[in-house]
């Protein structure tokens, strides 16, 4: 048995590399040559191009930055629909409900099946293999998958039909955002008060106002100041676009998540869409007029 996997980026090399050993053959593809060698010299075997993946693999995983990707990937002219092996492609973008349907149809059309499984937890859960994994379709291919998904960490069901994952996550994200803009401010009103970052994590994440952020990506990346969690700002941001489309299509207003919004474009605006999403702390500091200090 081979699994394939295509995008081997911040994300797809430490879920590849969880997938290392589970199977008779890995394969993987990448658009970056360069970015398959850690997983080649584990044994895993480079294909040239997504079909080649399809044509060598029942069950391949993609992970991939934007839509336009994941649609060239699996649908375009070289993607994995026109592969002569492969029967189950396992999503594992942050990509919403329309596109999912959409590929899904395509993929269905061609006798091809889609099992949709967006993940939480950024690269360092992703290296840990403590992500949450959110999955979504027939019963009976959740199944088959699971003893690979789980390779990736704790796996929860949303429910038969593929789109609900996508549903799962774009919840989890917005959260995530909103309370890393929030903490982001939070922080800097209370250094330029006066008081210690430390003692503000010790008492946040011993209160109430405890997330992600602050047990986290904070201590982590900010107190640091080496802003290396390792997700640029135009994924969290199209994650945010994503979910408040969502929510118009549903008709519930999203105050809270469009302001937050507005903090991540006007850090795409200021040339910021490849820096990391921690790196937000230092527009605010800008407004403020201070700056958090280095404290690890």
């Amino acid at each position: 048995m081979a699994i394939g996997f295509v995008g081997i980026g911040n994300m797809g090399l430490p879920m590849a590399d969880k997938l290392v050993g589970a199977a008779d053959e890995l394969v993987v593809h990448d658009v970056r040559e360069e970015a398959l060698k850690p997983l080649v010299e584990k044994q895993a075997r480079p294909a040239a191009s997504p079909k080649e993946v399809g044509d060598r693999c029942a069950t391949a995983f993609v992970s991939l930055p934007t839509l336009d990707t994941l649609r060239e990937v699996v649908l375009g002219p070289n993607g994995l629909i026109h592969g002569s092996t492969v029967k189950l492609v396992v999503n594992t973008c942050t990509v919403g409900v329309p596109l999912v349907e959409e590929i899904e149809a395509a993929l269905a059309a061609s006798g091809i099946a889609l099992v949709d499984c967006p993940i939480s937890g950024g690269p360092p859960g992703a290296r840990a293999g403590t992500l949450s994994v959110m999955v979504s379709g027939k019963p009976e291919l959740v199944q088959q998958i699971m003893p690979l998904i789980s390779r990736w960490g704790p796996v929860t069901v949303a429910g038969p039909k593929a789109g609900l994952a996508q549903v799962l996550k774009l919840t989890n994200n917005i959260l995530s955002a909103v309370s890393l803009a929030a903490s982001l401010e939070a922080y800097v009103m209370g250094a330029k008060g006066g008081l210690d970052p430390e003692v503000m994590t010790e008492a946040i994440n011993r209160g109430s106002g405890r997330n992600s952020a602050t047990q986290d990506k904070i201590p982590r990346s900010v107190l640091t100041r080496s802003f290396d969690y390792g997700a640029p700002m135009h994924i969290l941001t199209k994650d945010v676009d994503l979910a408040i489309q969502q929510a118009d299509r549903l008709g519930i207003p999203m105050w809270v998540c469009t302001a937050a919004r507005q903090m991540f474009k006007n850090a795409m605006f200021a040339g910021m869409e490849n820096k990391d999403i921690t790196e937000l702390v230092t527009m605010i500091e800008k407004g403020a007029g201070f700056v958090l200090p280095k404290t690890r």
